[in-house]
């Protein structure tokens, strides 16, 4: 049972009176849960823009509203606080029957959507040419857990993975074996020994074309030393409005000549980490048009050629095992896996598509589509022939509307593609897909302790393999300690601390990403996360295992606990408190959907673990005062475990007995 829902049910009709059909969602959205609980448990702030609307007073708006609506079966007390605010306290008597409905369901009282669509969840993504690295982790465990919860409440799911194999990525580490490769170290570990490859030529390329950029970036420095010099000799002239613009301009030109340094020091320092190894050094005097070269590789291979396909070929298959074995670890599954390779022979259809619809058109020798919007227009085609993102992302959108005629696609990519997916929506309205919604789930940055982009002391990307290697160690340490200070000395095994420190320290790493709003960067932090303490995966766990042991304490089998339930009773404040939190987690579920923000439903497990905790200290479950008391609590104590089991399951994170 979803209470808000029945609320906002009974509420709609006797709104839908007084509201146009612009206003009744928004009236509707002002019935939420109660912010404080001395105020009832909803609270409905409608009265106040209907009697705006109506010309009447708000609080004889919230009576007439009260009179019509049908509340007493779930509702004990209606009270018309301050200018018009209906509070609303649930009766005890349903309550309980509600409670104990959810402790029966294998839904743990939550129910399917009316209305189920299709979604198609666009994420992870990778460049499998290379290993998954940190910034790959946020796609992979937001998408993931939007599928799971989409299904749950009855949606149709697509999860598609577009993986990055096709692209100049290739032609990269193709150019980089015909010219660098050390065969036993190939034979020994081909995905590593194909990174290699791609990281130096990458670094290759990167070093001229930051050579020949030196120039123009000190040009632009000494320019914008003369800029900051000419308004530093502006003199004050004591029009405050006048000197507080001149002072904004002067911070805003320290503040570019401060950028472009820390540009030209880059630039610098992708150079000197080159000329200072000899090896680099001569690799880089011997491959002088390197980036040229190897867009030439790429060129080749989308054009067909024996030898270039034949590597890809051989290429493709182990480093798509390599990436597998990520996604082994952290329990993500996919549907498809098509990657750019899939949609390569549709390329030309779609330019031709877009062509005869009138919408592209030839710009410079490129093929593109002009947006009105947009200042500039999105490439289809280059010049030399070759197509873009773009172009296989509109096939793409083509493909799964035929394939799958989706009502939505959902694509988990990070803030920094947002023009990107702002173009291609525009275009694909525009073209055919007018039939369904296109949605951009975006995210921030995942950062260090000094809040820059979280990467390795040598400045690359940290691998998603050692990310979880290292969390993985430092759980088992945290488990460990935590074992071994027990009164009564440890009780776990070797293999079980192992086990524990796998779920606890894969756990640590998606609920640290989830926990957080997905729109907003966040600092990575292993103790953090690691915490038993605070709104961590740990804590989550923690209270699990919490409840377990109670369990186990009481010799309690839960398989006759839930054969034969005896009735939830709610006599206490703290019971009540838990059971309103449990009811409320198919409005959890939904809140996530509102927006796409797995966040909710952390922050709901997190309250509903403190509300355990709460509960617990005040109610003793094995020495309650009567046997009736204890089986009703021993049934909210089953009950907050199968609901936070639940709910970490929906974040692809795992539960443990015992920790």
């Amino acid at each position: 049972m979803n209470i808000l829902a029945e609320l906002k049910r009974r509420f709609h009709d006797v709104l839908a009176e007084n509201a146009g059909d612009s206003d009744l969602q928004s009236l509707l959205d002002m019935i939420k849960q109660a912010q404080d609980a001395r105020f009832g448990d909803y609270q409905a702030n409608c009265a106040m823009p209907l009697g705006k609307q109506l010309g009447k007073a708000p609080r004889d708006v919230a009576a007439e509203i009260l009179e019509k609506v049908q509340l007493d079966d779930i509702c004990s007390q209606t009270d018309i606080a301050g200018p018009g605010f209906i509070n609303l306290t649930v009766c005890p008597e349903w309550l309980n029957s509600q409670i104990n409905s959810a402790a029966a369901d294998n839904r743990v009282g939550v129910g399917f959507v009316k209305d189920p669509g299709t979604y198609i969840l666009d994420f992870s993504s990778p460049n499998v040419a290379k290993p998954m690295h940190v910034g790959h982790i946020r796609s992979t465990v937001i998408g993931d857990s939007l599928v799971r919860t989409l299904r749950f409440l009855g949606h149709q799911v697509i999860a598609d993975n577009h993986l990055g194999d096709w692209g100049t990525q290739f032609g990269m580490i193709i150019y980089g074996y015909k010219h660098f490769v050390d065969q036993q170290a190939y034979q020994q570990h081909e995905v590593k020994e194909l990174s290699r490859l791609y990281r130096l030529v990458n670094q290759l390329i990167e070093y001229w074309k930051s050579k020949k950029g030196l120039a123009a970036q000190q040009q632009a420095i000494e320019a914008r030393v003369v800029d900051l010099e000419r308004l530093e000799q502006v003199e004050v002239t004591g029009d405050e409005k006048e000197d507080k613009k001149h002072a904004k301009a002067l911070v805003r030109a320290r503040g570019q000549l401060a950028q472009a340094r820390q540009a030209l020091e880059l630039l610098q320092s992708k150079v000197t980490a080159v000329d200072s190894d000899q090896e680099l050094h001569d690799y880089a005097q011997q491959h002088p048009d390197i980036a040229r070269s190897a867009l030439l590789e790429t060129a080749q291979l989308h054009a067909g050629d024996a030898t270039n396909r034949q590597l890809w070929e051989e290429f493709l298959p182990k480093c798509r095992e390599d990436i597998q074995r990520v996604y082994s670890r952290l329990n993500v599954e996919f549907d498809v896996e098509y990657g750019e390779s899939f949609y390569h022979e549709m390329l030309p259809g779609v330019v031709a598509s877009l062509q005869q619809a009138g919408m592209a058109s030839e710009s410079e020798g490129a093929q593109c589509v002009f947006l009105e919007a947009f200042e500039t227009p999105m490439i289809i085609q280059k010049s030399d022939g070759a197509y873009l993102y773009a172009t296989t992302d509109l096939a793409t959108i083509k493909y799964r509307m035929k394939e799958w005629d989706a009502d939505e696609i959902l694509y988990v990519v990070d803030h920094r593609q947002s023009e990107h997916f702002q173009k291609l929506f525009a275009v694909a309205n525009a073209w055919n897909a007018s039939t369904v919604k296109l949605h951009h789930i975006s995210f921030g940055t995942v950062l260090d302790e000094n809040g820059r982009p979280y990467k390795t002391r040598s400045g690359e990307a940290v691998g998603l393999e050692g990310l979880l290697d290292e969390a993985v160690r430092k759980a088992f340490e945290v488990v460990s300690a935590n074992d071994d200070g027990k009164p009564n000395g440890p009780d776990l095994d070797e293999a079980t601390r192992n086990h524990i420190a796998d779920v606890v320290g894969h756990g640590a790493i998606k609920y640290a990403d989830l926990s957080h709003n997905r729109t907003s960067d966040y600092v990575f932090s292993y103790d953090k996360m690691m915490a038993l303490e605070g709104n961590t995966a740990t804590y989550m766990q923690y209270c699990y295992a919490r409840v377990q042991s109670i369990f186990r304490k009481g010799g309690v089998e839960m398989a006759d606990l839930r054969r034969s339930p005896q009735a939830i009773v709610l006599s206490h404040d703290a019971e009540r408190a838990l059971a309103m939190l449990l009811l409320r987690y198919s409005e959890a579920l939904e809140n996530v959907l509102d927006e796409y923000r797995p966040n909710q439903l952390t922050n709901y497990l997190f309250d509903l673990a403190k509300r355990f905790s709460s509960f617990f200290e005040q109610c003793p479950v094995l020495k309650a005062e009567d046997e009736a008391v204890k089986q009703s609590r021993l049934q909210l104590c089953d009950l907050t475990g199968r609901v936070i089991a639940h709910g970490l399951s929906l974040l692809g994170i795992g539960v443990v007995d015992q920790m």
